[in-house]
């Protein structure tokens, strides 16, 4: 599902906007169907702002009016129930019976959504982005080291100068020699990591493309991003636990895009590898 003309201005111009205005904003983006059906006074309800915070809204990012503004939010709205998939959580009381369940119809569910948000001209950019860099950072903190962990490995199976930031320190070494042929990805979902925004923010200032996966466009990270790949966690609200199938099963695909880019070169380098691991009996057979 490609993004809407509407959420490219909202980010691309977010920071030029005054308080009020981004209020609308990040409303409008976390509930355009309501936002598409709506009038500027109820939206400006809402929002708990004036109606003409929410006209001046749309002059900002462009619109000619608030109507035309709107005309472009439906639009998105009608793409994406062309594009749908059928999406829906089973609301299953927990009990020792049926818990996995649970789990499992949930897990399902987010990945059918992933699926109906799929963009893959973003997919093809991130690919081609990583695939030309002179090297890659990939850092995420707390809940998200662990898609990052395995993303740099995985990664670092295909090509060379894969680097991982630690999540406690040591990050100034990872990031001193970026230049704007680099490429740095960061993953942040809710609750976002202050370490994780310090270190992508300092590699914009260093001039790399920054590749966002994160659950929105205007999340800390996304708002700076050259890249954003969009997809929702499984979050219990039981238990706190934050399931991320979905967030692998997006970098997954992407490296099969990096994979396409190079096949030759990245065919002959796992062969390498594999001698590498026979000899020197890394693993148990």
């Amino acid at each position: 599902m490609q993004t809407s003309a509407f959420e490219n201005l909202a980010k691309e111009k977010f920071n030029e906007l005054s308080v009020s205005q981004k209020k609308v904003a990040e409303y409008i983006l976390e509930n355009l169907e309501r936002a598409a059906l709506s009038t500027a006074v109820q939206i400006a309800r809402e929002v708990e702002v004036s109606e003409t915070t929410v006209i001046r809204l749309s002059y900002a990012l462009g619109f000619s009016s608030f109507s035309a503004m709107q005309q472009t939010i439906k639009q998105k709205i009608l793409q994406s129930a062309n594009d749908s998939v059928e999406y829906e959580r089973k609301d299953i009381p927990v009990n020792e019976s049926n818990m996995f369940a649970r789990v499992v119809e949930n897990e399902i569910a987010i990945l059918k959504q992933a699926l109906h948000q799929l963009d893959v001209a973003e997919i093809c950019k991130m690919a081609d982005a990583i695939h030309k860099a002179d090297q890659v950072v990939i850092v995420g903190n707390r809940a998200a080291y662990t898609e990052a962990y395995w993303f740099s490995f995985m990664l670092g199976k295909m090509r060379e100068n894969v680097h991982l930031c630690p999540s406690v320190g040591g990050n100034n070494e990872k990031l001193f020699y970026l230049t704007d042929q680099s490429a740095v990805v960061a993953i942040s979902f809710p609750r976002y990591s202050r370490d994780t925004l310090m270190v992508t923010e300092h590699a914009k200032s260093q001039g790399a493309t920054i590749i966002a996966v994160t659950d929105r466009l205007l999340s800390p990270i996304g708002r700076i991003s050259d890249i954003t790949l969009l997809t929702d966690v499984n979050m219990d609200a039981d238990t706190g636990i934050g399931s991320t199938s979905s967030v692998i099963s997006l970098l997954h695909a992407v490296m099969i895009g990096v994979n396409l880019k190079d096949q030759e070169r990245i065919r002959a380098r796992h062969q390498s590898m594999e001698q590498f691991y026979a000899k020197h009996h890394v693993f148990v057979e």
